[in-house]
């Protein structure tokens, strides 16, 4: 079964916290929900990114775009495993994500920042 969407109205966390409800208006002018539990959730959130980026390149015939958030702010924290650090990127909307990162990679990804670019970026404003 498919269904269209023509507007997303609400989104919810379940008072038990596993789950999440999104509420939205079908192609019909019906409202109704769906329920994700966490795992799907999760899942869903990981498959996210990369579609949004498929579509774009689909829609512009252009396979070197992606679909990019403006960072507003970061954070860095220490994990409860000390092999590990956390790194929290936030855009000023309200979405962020949290990386786990060994400390290999931390030194690996500032050494990235600091480095010039090996290739000037093709800027493209849409």
């Amino acid at each position: 079964m498919q269904i269209e969407t023509l507007e997303l109205t609400t989104c919810e966390v379940a008072s038990d916290g596993c789950a999440i409800s999104l509420g939205f208006v079908d192609g019909k002018g019906e409202p109704a929900t769906i329920r994700l539990s966490i795992n799907q959730v999760g899942a869903l959130v990981m498959t996210l990114p990369g579609l949004i980026s498929k579509a774009l390149q689909a829609r512009f015939g252009d396979q070197t775009l992606r679909y990019a958030y403006p960072l507003d702010s970061w954070l860095i924290e220490q994990s409860t495993d000390p092999s590990q650090g956390m790194m929290t990127l936030k855009t000023s909307d309200g979405f962020s994500v949290c990386f786990s990162i060994p400390r290999a990679q931390q030194s690996q990804l500032g050494e990235a920042l600091v480095a010039q670019p090996a290739t000037p970026a093709r800027v493209r404003a849409n």
